[in-house]
């Protein structure tokens, strides 16, 4: 393979070890260099929506291992390969081809056509996959708990609820058994139908959304990737099991493979006013079995 055939990605299968072929080298700036490999467990982050930040773990090449600083999303059209915050295009954009680009240190001894041992921190990734699992579920359940606060129709969510959470959102970040979640309540906003008065009693939102999580955690569903092929590029969604229905977001992160995983999950909210309007914050918080 090379780096035009982009990187076959094992960890939306929940895989933490792989064995893979470097097919480039570059010198990445700030004294690291980018290794990319025809195969990885490692999840990079995602300079377009970096909602989930990058493994921590591993290369062992020739005998030394070396420390994976960070791993990014790179890019190529066949003229050079661009890392990180210098991809101009979303991941899948046509005509470019996407790779996982795991940074090392400079003066790593590591070359085209060695074979390379991923070791991914498997504890680390638990608690990002339970993070992101219960991030889907908080979304979900506050587009739930918020459904009444239309006034218009607007476009549902994966259960048919108001999508608050696809119309509001600013920033996701995936956390360690957890996330965080802002939110913009601005005049767009209002103008789409939503009352801003619905989050006047923010302890009693929170109640309804943890209501919600604990149902769906104690029925401890199943949750599954469903991918479109195997590189980085691909499509891959996030199935889950709940009572009545299957939720399904498309999303490049990794995930808990049950509900059953998580023993609890509870929200948080933070709320300002900002230029423009109000910023709303929610904090989730997971329990892993």
């Amino acid at each position: 393979m090379t780096l035009a055939d982009g990187t076959v990605v094992t960890y939306p299968a929940g895989a933490t070890s792989s064995r893979g072929t470097v097919v480039h080298v570059t010198d990445a700036g700030d004294g690291r260099t980018a290794v990319v490999l025809d195969e990885t467990a490692f999840h990079p982050v995602d300079t377009a929506w970096p909602d989930q930040p990058a493994d921590r773990g591993t290369l062992g090449v020739g005998g030394a291992e070396l420390v994976v600083v960070d791993a990014v999303v790179g890019a190529t059209q066949g003229d050079g390969l661009l890392l990180g915050p210098d991809v101009p295009v979303r991941t899948g954009t046509e005509g470019w081809t996407f790779v996982v680009a795991h940074l090392v240190e400079n003066g790593a001894a590591v070359a085209v056509g060695d074979t390379v041992d991923v070791t991914v921190d498997a504890a680390y990734r638990a608690a990002l996959s339970a993070g992101h699992t219960a991030c889907h579920l908080a979304s979900l359940a506050l587009d739930a708990a918020l459904a009444d606060a239309w006034r218009k129709d607007v476009p549902t969510d994966a259960l048919g609820a108001p999508a608050f959470d696809a119309l509001a959102i600013q920033e996701s970040r995936i956390l360690p058994d957890g996330s965080r979640d802002v939110y913009r309540i601005g005049k767009s906003l209002r103008r789409k139908g939503f009352d801003p008065d619905a989050l006047g009693d923010l302890d009693a939102v929170a109640a309804r959304v943890d209501a919600e999580l604990a149902d769906w955690i104690a029925a401890g569903g199943a949750v599954r990737i469903e991918r479109d092929g195997d590189t980085l590029a691909d499509r891959r969604t996030w199935v889950c099991g709940l009572p009545g229905a299957e939720a399904r977001i498309p999303c490049g992160g990794t995930h808990v493979a049950s509900l059953h995983e998580l023993t609890a999950a509870t929200v948080a909210f933070t709320s300002a006013l900002v230029e423009g309007g109000l910023e709303l914050v929610m904090t989730t918080t997971v329990e892993r079995a």
